[in-house]
C-alpha cells in the first residue's frame, strides 16, 4: 500500500493498455489505486490501426493516443523502454530488464501480440522485415531507399496495409498469399475477386495459392522460391502472416496458457493466478484470440469493473468489421458465409464500379444474418444493427444493398433500433446512451462525442451517431435546421432564393446583408456556386471565396502540380486536335491519361504554366472541360447508329448536343452524363446523373444515378421521347436540382431525400405540378446564352492571369517540386 492506495500495474502500453488507463481515469479509480504502466517501446501508446499513415507522415506524434503529459496530468506513472522480464505471482513482484523490482496488489497483462514469422529457410536474411511496430517501419523505410521492389507475405488486413506502405515508398509491390483468395476470413470467393481486381488496378501484383519454400540471396534476399516451382525476384520482403499472443511472461510465471498460445482468462478476464488479469491480443477467452481493438477495449472495461467491485463479464464478441484497404471499402458482418444456419443469399455485382455486395437472409425471409461489402460500405452500420438486433427486413431484401428508387431503403431506419443497440463498438456506446446524452443537452456532434466517447475510436459509427442526434432532437420538438454553416442561418435552397430575389452578385454583398462574420470554407464555395448557377458569372470574379481547384481552374494533384482536362464533347475528337494535345504534353512534360469519361487528362502542370498551356489549347479550338468544378463534367457516348450495327439512334450527335448545351453549368455537386445508342448500354448511362438510352421511337431518360463510393442506378423517368422533349426535361431537371439540393449533394442522394421520390419528380418536371417549368427552362436558357469559357477569360484578362504565379514578381516555378520516371512518363515523387 502507498498513501492508502493499492498498487495497480499494467504491463503493456499498446492501444488496449492506453484505453485501460483512459477508462481508469473516467471511473475515478485513481482514488483507490496507484497506477503504473510499463511499455516495452520508447514511445507512448500509438495507433496501430492506422500504422500505414506513418509512411506518409513519419512522425510518431501523429499516431499518439495521448501525449506523455496526459499520463503525468492524470497521475499515471508511465515507464517506457522498460520490458518486464520476471514475474512472481507468489510474492506479487516483477522485475524489469534493468533489474528494478516492483510490488503489485493487482496486475493486468496487456502484452499484446507479435508478428508470426513462418519457419521459412533463409528468413533471417537482410531485407526481410515484419510489420508491427514503429521500429519495424523505420527499418523498412531505410531499407526501401536502396530497393526497387518488395513483397508482402500475407493477404489479410495487415498484409494489404503493408502493400500500401510499399507503394507509398515508390516500390513495385507484390502480395503473396497462401490461400486461394485475399482476406479468406472475411470475404467469400467473389468478394475476394472484386477486392483483388480493385487492388491490382492500383498497381499491386497479387500472387495467390503461393507457399514460400525459401528466400535466396547473400547476405540480402533477392528472390522468393515457391513450393510449386515458381519464383519471384524482389529486393525486400515484409512478413504479415498473422499474429502470436505475447504470453512468454505469463508462461515463465506458470500462468495457464493455451496449447496454441494465449493467456487463458475467464469471463472476468482473470487468469489462473490470483489478482492477475489479461486483456487484449494476449488473452485467450473461450479458445478465441481477438485481433481487433474493440474487444480489447471491452476487456479493459470488464477488468476495471472488477476492480471497482462490480460483476461485469465478457461475452463472445461480434467480429464484424469495416475497413478501408488501400482506398477500397471492405466490410464483413454477422455470419458472412452462412455457416450458422440455413440461409438465402442476395448478391449485387457491378464490375464497372468494382462493387460487390452479398447479404444472407434467413430461410423465412424475416431476418438478416450477415453479409459482405466490397467497394462500397456506406450502409454497413445499419446492416450490422439489423443483424445484431434481429430487426424485421423489407419485403424486398435486395433494397438493402441496391438503391433503385427515390428512397433510402436500408430497413426501417434508426428509429426502429432497440435502445440496447450497440452503436459504437469501440467504446461500447448504445443507442440509449447517445439519445439520453442528446436529451441532456449534448446537441452538437462535438459535445456528443466528448460526452459519450462514441465515434472517437475508428470513427466508423459517426454517420449513425449524427443521425441519432438529429432524430432525437426532432422527437424532442427541436427544429433541426439544415443551415449552411454558422455564418448563415439558412439552408442552401433558402439562400438561393434570397440571392435570386434580392439580386446579390457577390459573396461580400450576400454575407453583409444576410450573414455574419467573414465566412468559412463551407459557405464561401457554396455561395460561389449559387452565384455562378444564378447569374452564370465567372468564378474567378471573386476567387478568394473558392477552394484551390476552382480558384486555379484546375485540379491540384499530389505533389503540388495541376491537371489540365480540355473538353472533348461526346468523346469525339479530330486527328488534328489529338496532335495538339500530344504536342502540348511534350512541350510542358505532362503525364497523359485517357479518363473514364472519354477525355485526355494532362497532369503535372505547374501553376505558372497553366495560362500558357490553356492559351495553346484555346488556339487549337479547345475549351475548359471543368474537371475541377462542381459542374457538368463529361457526356460519355458510344458510337451509336453512325458506326455500330446495333445502334438505333445517333448517340454521338446527341451527346455533343447535350454537352454543348450544359457545359459550364455550376451545380451543388459534379454532374456526369452518358448517351447510349441502344439497350446494350455501352456508355453505361444508367450509372450517371443523367442517362439517355436510344429506343426505336426516340430516347429513354434515366435520372439521378451515380457511381463513386455509393453507386446507385439511375431511375427511368420518361421513354420514347423526341430530341426536343428530351432536352426540355433535362433543362427542368437540372434547374430544379440546382435550386433545391443541399451543398455537395449528388443527384442520387438528392432524389433519395426528396419527399415523394421519383413520382414527385415526374409530377414537377413532366406534369408541371408546381407551375414552375417555364421558369426552370428560362433559367437554363439564360445559362446557355451567357456561357463563357473560364480558361479563355482567365487567359485574356491580365489581372486574372497574373494570379497564376507561384511567387510574387517572379516567373519561377516552385523549386521544391520533385518527380520520378515511371513507364516512360513523369510522376510526382512519393511523399
Amino acid at each position: 500500500m502507498s498513501n492508502g492506495k493499492q498498487q495497480l500495474i499494467v504491463i503493456g502500453n499498446g492501444m488496449v493498455g492506453y484505453k485501460f488507463c483512459e477508462k481508469f481515469i473516467s471511473r475515478n479509480l485513481n482514488d483507490r489505486y496507484e497506477l503504473t504502466v510499463f511499455g516495452e517501446e520508447p514511445w507512448v501508446a500509438y495507433d496501430r490501426v492506422h500504422l500505414s499513415e506513418y509512411f506518409t507522415t513519419p512522425k510518431v506524434e501523429h499516431l499518439e493516443m495521448a501525449p506523455r503529459t496526459w499520463y503525468e496530468e492524470n497521475g499515471i506513472n508511465l515507464i517506457t523502454s522498460s520490458p518486464v522480464t520476471e514475474l512472481n505471482t507468489f510474492t506479487k513482484t516483477l522485475k524489469t530488464y534493468k533489474g528494478e523490482e516492483y510490488d503489485y496488489d493487482q496486475l493486468v497483462l496487456a502484452t499484446g501480440s507479435s508478428a508470426f514469422v513462418p519457419p521459412i529457410d533463409g528468413v533471417q536474411k537482410d531485407g526481410i522485415f515484419v510489420y508491427r511496430t514503429i521500429e519495424d517501419l523505420d527499418q523498412i523505410i531505410a531499407y526501401s531507399k536502396k530497393s526497387k521492389s518488395g513483397a508482402v507475405i500475407g493477404g489479410g488486413l495487415l498484409g494489404l496495409e503493408a502493400a500500401k506502405a510499399l507503394m507509398d515508398l515508390n516500390l513495385e509491390a507484390h502480395v503473396v498469399e497462401f490461400a486461394p483468395r485475399l482476406m479468406p476470413r472475411q470475404l467469400d470467393e467473389r468478394g475476394a475477386e472484386f477486392l483483388k481486381d480493385k487492388i491490382e488496378d492500383l498497381g499491386v501484383k497479387i500472387h495467390l495459392s503461393k507457399n514460400t519454400k525459401q528466400f535466396t540471396g547473400s547476405p540480402a534476399v533477392n528472390r522468393m522460391d515457391f513450393t510449386d516451382g515458381s519464383q519471384l525476384e524482389v529486393d525486400m520482403v515484409v512478413i504479415s502472416a498473422g499474429i502470436r499472443p505475447r504470453d512468454e511472461l505469463a508462461k515463465s510465471a506458470a500462468i495457464a496458457t493455451g496449447s496454441r498460445g494465449g493467456i487463458i482468462v475467464d469471463d472476468k478476464m482473470a487468469t489462473s493466478a490470483e489478482h492477475v488479469y489479461a486483456i487484449g491480443e494476449c488473452a485467450l477467452h473461450e479458445n478465441m484470440i481477438y485481433g481487433l481493438v474493440a474487444p480489447g477495449y471491452e476487456m479493459a472495461d470488464v477488468v476495471l469493473d472488477q476492480l471497482a467491485g462490480g460483476e461485469k463479464e465478457f461475452t463472445p464478441y461480434d467480429m464484424s468489421t469495416k475497413l478501408k484497404l488501400i482506398g477500397v471499402d471492405v466490410a464483413s458482418f454477422g455470419d458472412p458465409f452462412g455457416e450458422k444456419e440455413a440461409y438465402k443469399s442476395v448478391v449485387y455485382e457491378n464490375g464497372s464500379s468494382g462493387v460487390y455486395k452479398r447479404i444472407n437472409i434467413s430461410k423465412d425471409g424475416k431476418r438478416l444474418l450477415g453479409g459482405i461489402l466490397v467497394g462500397e460500405a456506406d450502409d454497413y452500420n445499419m446492416l450490422l444493427q439489423m443483424t445484431l438486433n434481429e430487426m424485421k427486413i423489407p419485403a424486398e431484401p435486395e433494397s438493402l444493398i441496391v438503391k433503385t428508387s427515390g428512397s433510402e431503403a436500408t430497413g426501417n431506419g434508426i428509429a426502429a433500433l432497440p435502445d440496447t443497440a450497440m452503436i459504437c463498438s469501440c467504446e461500447n456506446v448504445s443507442k440509449a446512451d447517445i439519445c439520453n446524452a442528446v436529451k441532456d443537452g449534448k446537441q452538437e456532434l462535438s459535445e456528443l462525442k466528448a460526452c459519450t466517447k462514441a465515434g472517437t475510436g475508428c470513427g466508423g459509427c459517426l454517420p449513425m451517431v449524427k443521425d441519432l442526434m438529429t432524430h432525437t432532437m426532432s422527437e424532442m420538438g427541436i427544429t433541426v435546421k439544415k443551415t449552411i454553416c454558422e455564418h448563415f442561418d439558412y439552408s442552401r435552397q433558402e439562400l438561393y432564393d434570397i440571392i435570386k430575389i434580392r439580386e446579390y452578385k457577390t459573396f461580400t454583398e450576400t454575407i453583409g446583408a444576410v450573414g455574419t462574420g467573414c465566412g468559412c470554407e463551407i459557405c464561401k464555395p457554396a455561395v460561389g456556386s449559387i452565384l455562378a448557377s444564378l447569374w452564370n458569372d465567372l468564378v474567378l470574379k471573386e476567387d478568394t471565396i473558392l477552394d484551390t481547384n476552382d480558384r486555379f481552374l484546375a485540379n491540384i494533384q499530389r505533389g503540388g502540380t495541376y491537371s489540365v482536362v480540355p473538353r472533348v464533347a461526346g468523346g469525339e475528337i479530330t486527328p488534328d486536335k489529338l496532335i495538339v494535345l500530344g504536342e502540348v504534353a511534350k512541350k510542358y512534360n505532362l503525364y497523359c491519361k485517357i479518363t473514364g469519361g472519354q477525355r485526355i487528362d494532362l497532369l503535372g502542370a505547374t501553376l505558372n504554366d497553366l495560362p500558357k498551356i490553356w492559351e495553346e489549347l484555346i488556339d487549337a479550338g479547345f475549351e475548359s472541360g471543368q474537371a475541377y468544378g462542381k459542374s457538368v463534367r463529361t457526356v460519355k457516348s458510344c458510337v451509336g447508329s453512325t458506326w455500330c450495327r446495333y445502334g438505333v439512334q445517333d448517340s454521338v450527335t446527341m451527346a455533343i448536343q447535350i454537352e454543348e448545351r450544359y457545359k459550364g453549368l455550376r451545380s451543388p455537386h459534379k454532374l456526369k452524363f452518358a448517351v447510349s445508342g441502344c439497350t446494350r448500354e455501352c456508355a453505361e448511362a444508367q450509372s450517371k446523373d443523367v442517362g439517355v438510352i436510344a429506343t426505336d421511337k426516340g430516347w429513354a431518360l434515366y435520372v439521378c444515378g451515380n457511381g463513386g463510393t455509393k453507386p446507385q442506378h439511375a431511375v427511368l423517368i420518361a421513354t420514347d421521347i423526341d430530341d426536343e422533349t428530351l432536352i426540355k426535361y433535362i433543362d427542368r431537371l437540372l434547374s430544379f436540382y440546382i435550386k433545391t439540393a443541399d451543398p455537395l449533394t449528388r443527384t442520387a442522394t438528392w432524389l433519395n431525400k426528396l419527399d415523394g421520390g421519383i413520382e414527385y419528380l415526374k409530377e414537377v418536371i413532366i406534369e408541371d405540378s408546381l407551375g414552375i417549368c417555364s421558369e426552370l427552362e428560362a433559367h437554363m436558357q439564360h445559362h446557355v446564352d451567357t456561357f463563357i469559357c473560364e480558361w479563355k477569360d482567365a487567359v485574356e484578362d491580365p489581372q486574372k492571369r497574373e494570379k497564376f504565379s507561384h511567387f510574387i514578381n517572379s516567373e519561377e516555378n516552385d523549386p521544391t517540386l520533385e518527380f520520378v520516371d515511371l513507364r516512360g512518363q513523369r510522376f510526382p515523387k512519393p511523399w
